[in-house]
Protein backbone atom coordinates (compact mmCIF):
# COMPACT_ATOMS: atom_id res chain seq x y z
CA UNK A 1 0.00 0.00 0.00
CA UNK A 2 1.73 2.62 -1.31
CA UNK A 3 1.13 6.97 -2.74
CA UNK A 4 3.11 8.39 -4.32
CA UNK A 5 5.71 11.96 -2.88
CA UNK A 6 5.34 14.97 -4.00
CA UNK A 7 8.95 16.30 -2.74
CA UNK A 8 10.18 17.05 -6.33
CA UNK A 9 7.11 18.40 -7.81
CA UNK A 10 6.91 20.63 -4.86
CA UNK A 11 10.03 21.90 -5.19
CA UNK A 12 9.78 22.84 -9.20
CA UNK A 13 6.43 24.09 -8.22
CA UNK A 14 8.19 26.88 -5.99
CA UNK A 15 10.65 27.32 -8.71
CA UNK A 16 8.21 28.65 -11.70
CA UNK A 17 6.98 30.82 -8.84
CA UNK A 18 3.35 29.80 -8.45
CA UNK A 19 1.39 31.55 -5.67
CA UNK A 20 2.61 30.75 -1.93
CA UNK A 21 -1.33 29.99 -1.29
CA UNK A 22 -1.19 27.82 -4.25
CA UNK A 23 1.63 26.20 -2.96
CA UNK A 24 0.45 25.32 0.54
CA UNK A 25 -3.03 24.07 -0.55
CA UNK A 26 -1.22 21.67 -3.04
CA UNK A 27 2.01 20.50 -1.31
CA UNK A 28 1.90 21.54 2.59
CA UNK A 29 0.62 18.43 4.10
CA UNK A 30 2.70 16.31 2.23
CA UNK A 31 5.83 18.16 2.87
CA UNK A 32 5.66 20.33 6.14
CA UNK A 33 8.67 21.28 6.51
CA UNK A 34 10.11 21.73 2.28
CA UNK A 35 8.60 25.63 2.23
CA UNK A 36 10.74 26.54 5.02
CA UNK A 37 13.68 25.22 3.56
CA UNK A 38 13.29 26.44 0.21
CA UNK A 39 12.45 30.30 1.54
CA UNK A 40 15.57 29.90 3.47
CA UNK A 41 17.79 29.05 0.50
CA UNK A 42 19.19 31.71 -1.57
CA UNK A 43 19.74 29.75 -5.05
CA UNK A 44 15.90 28.48 -4.45
CA UNK A 45 14.79 32.41 -3.97
CA UNK A 46 16.53 33.66 -6.79
CA UNK A 47 15.16 31.27 -9.45
CA UNK A 48 11.69 32.01 -7.83
CA UNK A 49 11.74 35.11 -7.84
CA UNK A 50 12.88 35.37 -11.97
CA UNK A 51 10.76 33.18 -12.78
CA UNK A 52 7.82 35.37 -11.26
CA UNK A 53 9.12 38.28 -12.86
CA UNK A 54 9.40 36.10 -16.60
CA UNK A 55 5.63 34.98 -15.98
CA UNK A 56 4.26 38.11 -14.75
CA UNK A 57 6.49 40.38 -17.43
CA UNK A 58 4.51 37.62 -20.74
CA UNK A 59 1.19 37.49 -18.80
CA UNK A 60 1.01 41.02 -19.39
CA UNK A 61 3.75 42.19 -22.07
CA UNK A 62 1.31 44.45 -23.80
CA UNK A 63 1.11 46.73 -20.48
CA UNK A 64 4.51 46.24 -19.23
CA UNK A 65 5.64 48.08 -22.60
CA UNK A 66 2.63 50.63 -22.94
CA UNK A 67 3.75 51.21 -19.36
CA UNK A 68 7.06 51.95 -20.05
CA UNK A 69 6.84 53.99 -23.15
CA UNK A 70 3.73 55.96 -22.08
CA UNK A 71 4.21 56.33 -18.51
CA UNK A 72 7.55 56.58 -18.58
CA UNK A 73 7.69 53.82 -15.42
CA UNK A 74 10.04 50.89 -15.27
CA UNK A 75 9.43 47.76 -14.14
CA UNK A 76 9.49 48.73 -10.14
CA UNK A 77 7.29 50.94 -10.14
CA UNK A 78 4.52 48.95 -11.88
CA UNK A 79 2.02 47.76 -9.54
CA UNK A 80 1.23 44.41 -10.80
CA UNK A 81 5.07 43.21 -10.61
CA UNK A 82 6.29 41.95 -6.81
CA UNK A 83 8.61 45.00 -5.65
CA UNK A 84 9.43 43.10 -2.65
CA UNK A 85 11.21 40.48 -4.95
CA UNK A 86 12.59 42.89 -7.30
CA UNK A 87 14.31 44.69 -4.01
CA UNK A 88 15.74 41.00 -2.57
CA UNK A 89 17.35 40.56 -6.07
CA UNK A 90 18.91 43.67 -6.12
CA UNK A 91 20.23 43.13 -2.53
CA UNK A 92 21.78 40.18 -3.91
CA UNK A 93 23.61 41.90 -6.10
CA UNK A 94 21.09 40.91 -9.37
CA UNK A 95 20.83 43.91 -12.22
CA UNK A 96 16.62 43.88 -12.40
CA UNK A 97 15.94 47.58 -13.58
CA UNK A 98 17.20 48.52 -16.97
CA UNK A 99 17.47 52.15 -17.91
CA UNK A 100 15.88 52.76 -21.73
CA UNK A 101 14.89 49.91 -22.46
CA UNK A 102 11.46 47.87 -23.71
CA UNK A 103 9.87 44.79 -22.75
CA UNK A 104 11.38 42.84 -25.09
CA UNK A 105 14.65 43.57 -23.50
CA UNK A 106 13.51 42.93 -20.27
CA UNK A 107 12.63 39.21 -21.67
CA UNK A 108 15.51 38.74 -23.03
CA UNK A 109 17.17 39.96 -19.34
CA UNK A 110 15.22 37.55 -17.19
CA UNK A 111 15.89 34.80 -19.87
CA UNK A 112 19.40 35.39 -19.60
CA UNK A 113 19.68 35.26 -15.67
CA UNK A 114 17.60 32.50 -15.12
CA UNK A 115 19.79 30.30 -17.72
CA UNK A 116 22.96 31.69 -15.28
CA UNK A 117 21.48 30.74 -12.62
CA UNK A 118 19.33 27.72 -12.84
CA UNK A 119 22.59 25.04 -12.08
CA UNK A 120 22.31 26.50 -8.41
CA UNK A 121 19.62 24.84 -7.80
CA UNK A 122 20.74 21.51 -8.68
CA UNK A 123 21.49 20.57 -5.07
CA UNK A 124 18.05 20.66 -4.38
CA UNK A 125 17.14 17.52 -6.47
CA UNK A 126 18.30 14.34 -5.70
CA UNK A 127 20.60 12.32 -7.49
CA UNK A 128 18.93 9.37 -9.15
CA UNK A 129 16.81 12.66 -11.06
CA UNK A 130 18.33 13.29 -14.09
CA UNK A 131 18.72 17.34 -13.58
CA UNK A 132 19.30 18.42 -17.28
CA UNK A 133 15.39 16.86 -17.70
CA UNK A 134 14.36 19.31 -14.77
CA UNK A 135 16.99 22.25 -15.86
CA UNK A 136 15.11 21.98 -19.42
CA UNK A 137 11.75 23.36 -17.89
CA UNK A 138 13.26 26.72 -17.11
CA UNK A 139 15.38 27.43 -20.09
CA UNK A 140 14.22 28.75 -23.59
CA UNK A 141 16.63 27.87 -26.16
CA UNK A 142 18.19 30.34 -28.34
CA UNK A 143 16.31 32.94 -25.76
CA UNK A 144 18.43 35.60 -27.57
CA UNK A 145 16.99 35.50 -30.89
CA UNK A 146 13.63 37.85 -30.53
CA UNK A 147 11.70 35.74 -33.01
CA UNK A 148 11.98 32.35 -30.71
CA UNK A 149 10.67 34.81 -27.86
CA UNK A 150 7.99 35.93 -30.03
CA UNK A 151 7.25 32.24 -30.59
CA UNK A 152 7.74 30.84 -27.00
CA UNK A 153 5.33 34.09 -25.98
CA UNK A 154 2.48 33.42 -28.42
CA UNK A 155 2.61 29.56 -27.42
CA UNK A 156 2.24 30.03 -23.76
CA UNK A 157 -0.12 32.80 -24.35
CA UNK A 158 -2.51 30.87 -26.39
CA UNK A 159 -2.04 27.57 -24.13
CA UNK A 160 -1.93 29.03 -20.85
CA UNK A 161 -4.34 27.32 -19.10
CA UNK A 162 -2.53 23.82 -19.77
CA UNK A 163 0.22 25.08 -18.40
CA UNK A 164 0.65 23.88 -14.14
CA UNK A 165 -0.65 26.63 -12.26
CA UNK A 166 -0.75 28.49 -15.64
CA UNK A 167 2.81 29.54 -14.49
CA UNK A 168 5.26 29.67 -17.62
CA UNK A 169 7.64 26.65 -18.03
CA UNK A 170 9.51 25.58 -21.32
CA UNK A 171 7.77 23.04 -22.54
CA UNK A 172 5.11 21.69 -25.11
CA UNK A 173 1.57 21.93 -23.76
CA UNK A 174 -0.09 19.04 -23.44
CA UNK A 175 -3.69 18.51 -22.06
CA UNK A 176 -2.98 15.99 -18.81
CA UNK A 177 -3.44 17.44 -15.91
CA UNK A 178 -1.20 19.37 -13.35
CA UNK A 179 2.30 17.45 -14.32
CA UNK A 180 3.23 18.73 -10.82
CA UNK A 181 0.68 17.19 -9.08
CA UNK A 182 3.05 14.56 -7.55
CA UNK A 183 6.25 13.20 -8.20
CA UNK A 184 5.28 10.19 -9.49
CA UNK A 185 3.32 12.04 -12.70
CA UNK A 186 6.19 14.68 -12.96
CA UNK A 187 8.77 12.00 -13.09
CA UNK A 188 7.15 10.14 -16.16
CA UNK A 189 6.46 13.02 -17.68
CA UNK A 190 9.98 14.56 -17.73
CA UNK A 191 11.67 11.17 -18.75
CA UNK A 192 8.90 10.85 -21.51
CA UNK A 193 9.15 14.59 -23.06
CA UNK A 194 13.16 13.47 -23.62
CA UNK A 195 12.52 10.01 -24.66
CA UNK A 196 13.42 8.23 -21.96
CA UNK A 197 11.82 6.09 -18.95
CA UNK A 198 11.63 6.29 -15.25
CA UNK A 199 10.91 3.00 -13.77
CA UNK A 200 12.22 2.85 -9.90
CA UNK A 201 8.84 3.41 -7.65
CA UNK A 202 11.00 2.81 -4.89
CA UNK A 203 11.90 6.67 -5.26
CA UNK A 204 8.89 8.38 -4.91
CA UNK A 205 6.36 6.11 -3.51
CA UNK A 206 5.75 5.70 0.07
CA UNK A 207 3.43 3.78 2.65
CA UNK A 208 0.26 4.81 3.47
CA UNK A 209 -0.85 7.02 6.35
CA UNK A 210 -2.54 3.70 7.20
CA UNK A 211 0.65 1.93 7.45
CA UNK A 212 2.38 4.53 9.45
CA UNK A 213 -0.39 4.56 12.07
CA UNK A 214 0.00 1.39 13.13
CA UNK A 215 3.28 1.88 13.31
CA UNK A 216 3.07 4.53 15.81
CA UNK A 217 0.00 2.63 17.64
CA UNK A 218 1.87 -0.47 18.20
CA UNK A 219 4.77 2.27 19.66
CA UNK A 220 2.75 4.45 21.39
CA UNK A 221 0.56 1.43 23.13
CA UNK A 222 3.83 -0.45 24.46
CA UNK A 223 5.70 0.33 27.70
CA UNK A 224 9.23 0.26 25.99
CA UNK A 225 9.89 -0.55 22.13
CA UNK A 226 12.89 -2.02 20.99
CA UNK A 227 13.51 -2.71 16.83
CA UNK A 228 15.54 -6.04 16.43
CA UNK A 229 17.05 -5.95 12.83
CA UNK A 230 18.08 -9.09 11.21
CA UNK A 231 21.07 -7.55 9.41
CA UNK A 232 21.49 -10.59 7.02
CA UNK A 233 18.05 -10.35 5.90
CA UNK A 234 17.14 -6.78 5.82
CA UNK A 235 18.59 -4.15 3.52
CA UNK A 236 20.06 -1.07 5.39
CA UNK A 237 18.83 1.54 2.61
CA UNK A 238 15.30 0.12 2.93
CA UNK A 239 15.49 0.50 6.81
CA UNK A 240 16.88 4.05 6.97
CA UNK A 241 14.19 5.23 4.01
CA UNK A 242 11.10 3.26 6.63
CA UNK A 243 12.79 5.70 9.72
CA UNK A 244 13.57 8.68 7.57
CA UNK A 245 9.81 8.71 6.14
CA UNK A 246 8.28 7.70 9.86
CA UNK A 247 7.19 10.62 11.89
CA UNK A 248 10.19 11.59 14.30
CA UNK A 249 8.61 12.52 17.09
CA UNK A 250 6.63 8.79 16.97
CA UNK A 251 9.80 7.03 16.30
CA UNK A 252 11.74 8.85 18.84
CA UNK A 253 9.87 6.61 21.79
CA UNK A 254 11.54 3.54 20.83
CA UNK A 255 13.88 2.98 23.50
CA UNK A 256 16.95 1.33 21.37
CA UNK A 257 17.66 -0.52 17.76
CA UNK A 258 19.58 -3.61 18.16
CA UNK A 259 21.37 -4.54 15.52
CA UNK A 260 22.05 -8.61 14.94
CA UNK A 261 25.22 -8.49 12.17
CA UNK A 262 27.64 -10.43 10.79
CA UNK A 263 30.69 -9.59 9.08
CA UNK A 264 29.60 -10.21 5.67
CA UNK A 265 26.59 -7.48 5.22
CA UNK A 266 26.76 -4.42 4.13
CA UNK A 267 29.35 -1.24 5.65
CA UNK A 268 26.17 0.61 5.50
CA UNK A 269 25.74 -0.85 9.12
CA UNK A 270 28.11 0.94 10.47
CA UNK A 271 27.02 4.24 9.80
CA UNK A 272 22.81 3.77 10.97
CA UNK A 273 23.92 5.14 14.10
CA UNK A 274 25.02 8.53 12.62
CA UNK A 275 21.87 8.86 11.08
CA UNK A 276 18.61 8.52 13.74
CA UNK A 277 18.30 10.00 17.21
CA UNK A 278 17.16 6.53 18.25
CA UNK A 279 19.91 4.49 20.35
CA UNK A 280 21.73 1.98 18.13
CA UNK A 281 23.30 -1.06 19.63
CA UNK A 282 25.16 -2.72 16.83
CA UNK A 283 26.26 -6.33 17.88
CA UNK A 284 28.27 -8.08 15.60
CA UNK A 285 28.02 -11.92 16.00
CA UNK A 286 30.99 -13.69 14.84
CA UNK A 287 30.96 -17.03 13.01
CA UNK A 288 32.67 -19.88 14.48
CA UNK A 289 32.80 -21.40 11.04
CA UNK A 290 33.24 -19.68 7.36
CA UNK A 291 30.08 -21.55 6.14
CA UNK A 292 27.61 -20.55 9.21
CA UNK A 293 26.26 -17.84 10.34
CA UNK A 294 25.21 -17.38 14.02
CA UNK A 295 22.76 -14.14 13.62
CA UNK A 296 19.20 -16.19 13.61
CA UNK A 297 20.33 -17.86 16.80
CA UNK A 298 22.20 -14.61 18.61
CA UNK A 299 18.98 -12.23 18.10
CA UNK A 300 16.81 -15.16 19.34
CA UNK A 301 18.56 -14.74 22.30
CA UNK A 302 18.77 -11.43 22.80
CA UNK A 303 15.55 -10.37 22.06
CA UNK A 304 15.00 -12.63 25.09
CA UNK A 305 17.25 -10.99 26.87
CA UNK A 306 15.23 -7.75 26.67
CA UNK A 307 11.95 -9.01 27.31
CA UNK A 308 13.13 -11.14 30.57
CA UNK A 309 15.91 -8.68 31.93
CA UNK A 310 15.29 -5.27 30.82
CA UNK A 311 11.93 -4.78 31.13
CA UNK A 312 10.87 -4.31 27.22
CA UNK A 313 7.58 -5.46 26.18
CA UNK A 314 7.02 -5.11 22.62
CA UNK A 315 9.75 -5.65 19.73
CA UNK A 316 9.39 -4.76 15.92
CA UNK A 317 11.31 -7.37 14.19
CA UNK A 318 13.14 -6.54 11.45
CA UNK A 319 13.88 -9.69 9.22
CA UNK A 320 12.08 -11.36 6.27
CA UNK A 321 12.88 -15.57 7.81
CA UNK A 322 10.22 -17.46 8.65
CA UNK A 323 12.53 -18.96 11.48
CA UNK A 324 11.91 -16.00 14.22
CA UNK A 325 8.09 -17.21 14.12
CA UNK A 326 9.65 -19.95 16.89
CA UNK A 327 11.19 -16.90 18.45
CA UNK A 328 7.68 -14.70 18.44
CA UNK A 329 5.33 -17.97 19.59
CA UNK A 330 8.26 -19.02 22.51
CA UNK A 331 7.27 -15.10 24.05
CA UNK A 332 3.11 -15.27 24.36
CA UNK A 333 3.17 -12.34 26.93
CA UNK A 334 5.60 -9.66 24.44
CA UNK A 335 3.84 -7.71 21.26
CA UNK A 336 5.17 -8.33 17.83
CA UNK A 337 5.25 -6.48 14.67
CA UNK A 338 7.17 -7.77 11.88
CA UNK A 339 8.85 -5.74 9.10
CA UNK A 340 9.94 -7.76 6.06
CA UNK A 341 10.55 -7.57 2.35
CA UNK A 342 8.49 -8.99 -0.32
CA UNK A 343 11.04 -10.68 -2.60
CA UNK A 344 12.59 -12.51 0.82
CA UNK A 345 9.45 -13.24 2.29
CA UNK A 346 7.32 -16.25 1.97
CA UNK A 347 3.35 -16.96 1.65
CA UNK A 348 3.70 -19.13 4.81
CA UNK A 349 4.92 -16.90 7.25
CA UNK A 350 2.63 -14.02 6.40
CA UNK A 351 -0.32 -16.38 6.78
CA UNK A 352 0.71 -17.52 10.12
CA UNK A 353 1.58 -13.73 11.46
CA UNK A 354 -2.08 -12.74 9.99
CA UNK A 355 -3.67 -15.82 11.84
CA UNK A 356 -2.16 -15.10 15.04
CA UNK A 357 -3.33 -11.24 14.92
CA UNK A 358 0.29 -10.12 14.93
CA UNK A 359 0.81 -7.08 12.07
CA UNK A 360 3.30 -6.70 9.42
CA UNK A 361 4.32 -4.43 6.30
CA UNK A 362 6.84 -4.76 4.77
CA UNK A 363 9.97 -2.05 3.75
CA UNK A 364 9.63 -2.02 0.36
CA UNK A 365 6.93 0.12 0.98
CA UNK A 366 8.80 3.24 1.78
CA UNK A 367 10.33 5.33 0.29
CA UNK A 368 13.76 5.39 -0.79
CA UNK A 369 14.37 8.94 -2.96
CA UNK A 370 14.90 10.98 0.38
CA UNK A 371 18.05 8.54 1.38
CA UNK A 372 20.54 10.32 -0.41
CA UNK A 373 22.58 11.92 2.56
CA UNK A 374 22.99 8.37 4.34
CA UNK A 375 24.21 6.84 0.53
CA UNK A 376 26.24 9.42 -0.04
CA UNK A 377 28.15 8.91 3.15
CA UNK A 378 28.82 5.04 2.83
CA UNK A 379 29.44 5.50 -0.95
CA UNK A 380 32.70 8.53 0.37
CA UNK A 381 33.64 6.15 2.69
CA UNK A 382 34.06 3.21 0.41
CA UNK A 383 35.88 5.48 -2.25
CA UNK A 384 38.22 6.57 0.60
CA UNK A 385 39.31 3.83 0.83
CA UNK A 386 41.17 3.67 -3.01
CA UNK A 387 42.02 7.35 -2.35
CA UNK A 388 45.85 5.85 -1.59
CA UNK A 389 46.35 3.92 -4.75
CA UNK A 390 43.78 6.24 -7.07
CA UNK A 391 45.77 6.26 -9.94
CA UNK A 392 45.33 2.54 -11.03
CA UNK A 393 41.64 3.10 -11.45
CA UNK A 394 39.34 4.36 -14.09
CA UNK A 395 37.10 6.85 -12.62
CA UNK A 396 34.16 5.43 -14.24
CA UNK A 397 34.44 2.04 -13.31
CA UNK A 398 35.55 2.69 -9.53
CA UNK A 399 32.23 4.86 -9.24
CA UNK A 400 30.31 1.12 -10.15
CA UNK A 401 32.31 -0.35 -8.09
CA UNK A 402 31.83 1.79 -5.25
CA UNK A 403 27.79 1.56 -5.74
CA UNK A 404 28.10 -2.28 -5.99
CA UNK A 405 30.18 -2.52 -2.99
CA UNK A 406 28.06 -0.89 -0.86
CA UNK A 407 25.25 -2.68 -2.09
CA UNK A 408 23.45 0.19 -3.34
CA UNK A 409 20.79 -0.67 -6.69
CA UNK A 410 21.32 2.49 -9.02
CA UNK A 411 21.19 3.12 -12.61
CA UNK A 412 23.67 4.48 -14.58
CA UNK A 413 22.84 7.82 -14.33
CA UNK A 414 22.50 8.09 -10.41
CA UNK A 415 26.29 6.36 -10.80
CA UNK A 416 27.19 8.85 -13.21
CA UNK A 417 25.99 11.79 -11.07
CA UNK A 418 28.19 10.24 -8.43
CA UNK A 419 31.33 9.80 -10.49
CA UNK A 420 30.91 13.83 -11.52
CA UNK A 421 30.31 15.07 -8.32
CA UNK A 422 33.18 13.04 -6.11
CA UNK A 423 35.75 11.50 -8.18
CA UNK A 424 35.77 13.78 -10.83
CA UNK A 425 36.02 16.89 -8.20
CA UNK A 426 38.89 14.44 -6.19
CA UNK A 427 41.31 17.66 -5.42
CA UNK A 428 45.02 16.74 -4.81
CA UNK A 429 46.33 17.82 -1.24
CA UNK A 430 50.23 18.47 -0.31
CA UNK A 431 50.61 18.10 3.71
CA UNK A 432 53.44 20.28 5.20
CA UNK A 433 56.05 17.64 4.95
CA UNK A 434 55.40 17.26 1.10
CA UNK A 435 53.43 13.88 0.42
CA UNK A 436 50.40 14.41 -1.97
CA UNK A 437 47.07 12.83 -0.70
CA UNK A 438 43.84 13.03 -2.42
CA UNK A 439 40.85 15.14 -0.83
CA UNK A 440 37.29 14.24 -1.50
CA UNK A 441 34.75 17.61 -1.64
CA UNK A 442 31.41 16.67 -0.05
Amino acid sequence: MRTDTKNIAATVAYLIGIRKSAWIASYGNDCPDLLAKLDSNQHAAVIRYLSKLRTTLMQRFKKTDDSIRYDFKNIDRIDFYDHDNIVQLQKWGFEIVLANKRASDYTLHFNKLIAENIDSCRELFPDWVNWEYIKDLFILPKFTQEKFQKLEFEKYMENIESYPFQVYIHWKPQSVGNILYNDGKFLEYIYAANDDFFGDKSKYKNAVDDVKNNIYNFIGNSHKTVLAVDCENSDVYKLYGMLKNLNKDEIDKIHKIILFDDAHTNNGWDFLQNFTSIPVEHIEVERVTDWKSLVDMRMASGVCKEFYKDDVSSFIILSSDSDYWGLISSLPDAEFLVVIEYSKCGQAIKETLDSHGIYYCSLDDFCTGNIEDFKRAVLINELKTYLPNLLSYNGKELASKLFEQARIEADEPEISNFYEKYIKTLKLKVDPDGNFTFVVVS
